[in-house]
Formats: C-alpha cells, sequence, structure tokens
C-alpha cells in the first residue's frame, strides 16, 4: 500500500452553476455504469500550470458541459481539499493524494439548449438535470461529502432567487 500522506494534492477547480431559478446543476459521470453508486456530480477539473482558477473554471465548463455561458457571482474564498482513499489512489498511479480545489458559483446565462455533454470527443458526463443545492451532499461519493456539504452551506444565497 502506497503512504499517501506525503504525495502532492491535485489543484482543481469546482463550479456551482445555478440557473435563473436558483438550482444547480448536476451530472451524471459517463464512466461509471448506470447501476454505480454516487454518479452525479457538479462539473470540475484540473487546473493547467499557471493557468489562473477563474479561467480554469470557464475552460473546465466548456470541456464538459460545453458551453460556458455563466457570470461568476461568488467563490468559497479559500481552497478546499479532500483525500483519495487508497483504493483511487492506486487506480490513478499514486500520483496525487487527493485535490485541492478552488469552488466557484456561477449564474447560467444561456438556455438549456446550450448544455451539450457531447461537444468534446471524450464525453465526462452522459446526463446532466436541475436540482435543489440542499440535495447535492447526498449524492456525492462519501470522500467528496464535506466538499459539498460546505458548498450547500456557503452557496445557498445563490440559490435563494425570485426567479429573476
Amino acid at each position: 500500500m502506497t503512504e499517501t500522506t506525503t504525495l502532492p494534492y491535485r489543484h482543481n477547480v469546482g463550479a456551482a452553476v445555478f440557473n435563473r431559478a436558483g438550482l444547480v446543476l448536476v451530472a451524471r459521470r459517463a464512466d461509471l455504469g448506470r447501476d454505480a453508486a454516487y454518479q452525479w456530480q457538479l462539473p470540475q477539473g484540473g487546473i493547467d500550470d499557471d493557468e489562473d482558477p477563474a479561467t480554469a473554471v470557464l475552460r473546465e465548463l466548456d470541456e464538459e458541459i460545453g458551453t460556458n455561458a455563466v457570470e461568476v457571482i461568488g467563490e468559497i474564498g479559500d481552497w478546499l481539499t479532500y483525500d483519495f482513499p487508497p483504493e483511487v489512489v492506486a487506480k490513478f498511479g499514486a500520483r496525487h493524494r487527493g485535490q485541492k480545489q478552488w469552488w466557484f458559483a456561477l449564474r447560467f446565462v444561456g438556455s438549456d439548449e446550450m448544455i451539450r455533454l457531447d461537444a468534446h470527443q471524450h464525453p465526462e458526463f452522459d446526463e446532466w438535470r436541475w436540482i435543489e443545492l440542499g440535495a447535492i451532499p447526498a449524492l456525492a461519493v462519501p470522500f467528496k461529502r464535506p466538499i459539498y456539504e460546505r458548498l450547500a452551506q456557503d452557496f445557498a444565497q445563490f440559490a435563494n432567487t425570485d426567479g429573476a
């Protein structure tokens, strides 16, 4: 078994994309299969070397959901980390102990038809939907759940909307 505490965290951005009704976008991972537990997540992805997190989140949204028709409405304001379980570390070749994430709240300013999971050659997701922000912790894989609980708390102000 690899000792993971000496491995670095992978720098990552996360996106809580809210529609005008205050619901948040979740997407189902295409690589897990329909019977897998914890298939749904918020868009997230790695930060390239020397890339600003705000630039990275727009790039990741384009790559993962086919659009970046969003505007930033908030950020957590500090790095959130989680450790991968040992079996996940082993699966990815023991390069990272987990992820260090900068989370953004974004308002989707497009139409639902602009969300294209098939916009790129290797889609990460195969389905998406809008849900209540408070439901996201229950969807999260257990090792990510504390992050999603924090998002549900810190981004609640963006879920409260009059639909404007």
